[in-house]
């Protein structure tokens, strides 16, 4: 089948709630021309130099998403053209992210990337984590006392500096030494970001009911944060899960975003 009959054939199937986001990772701007032919507008990428060389070499109204693993050090090859980072990994990279956008006058609209699958390489923070984050810039939440009680409180447009007890090493980006976790603080309040949802990956495997159990754990806290953070209803919007093989699950799950590939240009070209 043509890439026109693979869009034709999904786009027959999403909901119209439903976004595609047509993963181009090694694939040459031919056949991204083709699906962009075909009415396909949006396009997500995974490795910083082949975004960045890809941009200019398509039209000026395609929207494009960065889905991968992202490197600090690779910031300036991403953030002036993704309209959406889905995959904001670690407190390291979202105060980067925050870092470049101040300086560049931009807020950046990112998704927090929770930890689904089972693999111990995928990348991604916790429930536990997430929550906590959105606790420290200050966004108020109806969360019982009891879970919010040695964080600090709403701010408004002050936003203190968190003095909260300190997480893992892994997870601040800092170093271990004899024990004690040596860093600096959290910083202040991530005023150039924007938080617009949940990304997340399922466990790889053919088990059904595995990649279904991923994808209602990832419903759950998106819905917990719409619902427990009223000032975040009308941005935090955005769930993107599943990929070519499982994303009819995904959107059984809410799913707002899905990420397809092969299913559209078939195998990726090396």
């Amino acid at each position: 089948m043509s890439i026109k009959d693979n869009l034709d054939r999904i786009m027959n199937e999403l909901p119209a709630r439903v976004k595609l986001v047509a993963v181009s990772k090694f694939h040459p701007v031919e056949r991204l021309m083709e699906a962009y032919n075909a009415g396909q507008r949006l396009f997500g990428e995974n490795r910083p130099q082949e975004f960045a060389a890809k941009v200019p070499l398509m039209p000026a109204d395609v929207q494009w998403h960065f889905i991968g693993h992202l490197q600090t050090n690779k910031l300036k090859l991403v953030l002036p053209y993704a309209s959406l980072v889905e995959s904001v990994d670690s407190v390291h990279l979202l105060e980067a992210i925050n870092a470049w956008g101040a300086a560049n006058g931009k807020v950046v609209p990112i998704l927090l990337e929770l930890h689904l699958g089972a693999e111990e390489t995928k990348h991604g923070f916790s429930e536990e984590d997430i929550i906590d984050i959105l606790l420290r810039q200050g966004i108020s939440s109806r969360l019982p006392q009891t879970e919010s009680s040695s964080l600090p409180s709403a701010m408004g447009p002050c936003r203190e500096r968190f003095r909260g007890p300190r997480k893992s090493a892994d997870f601040w980006g800092e170093s271990a030494m004899g024990g004690q976790v040596v860093g600096r603080q959290f910083p202040d309040a991530t005023e150039n970001v924007r938080y617009c949802g949940l990304m997340g990956m399922a466990t790889n495997t053919d088990d059904e009911a595995v990649i279904e159990a991923d994808f209602a754990r990832i419903e759950a806290l998106f819905n917990r944060i719409r619902e427990e953070f009223p000032e975040l209803r009308d941005t935090f919007t955005e769930l993107s899960i599943g990929m070519s093989g499982d994303w009819p699950l995904a959107v059984k799950h809410g799913a707002t975003i899905v990420r397809i590939g092969t299913d559209i240009f078939g195998n990726r070209e090396y």
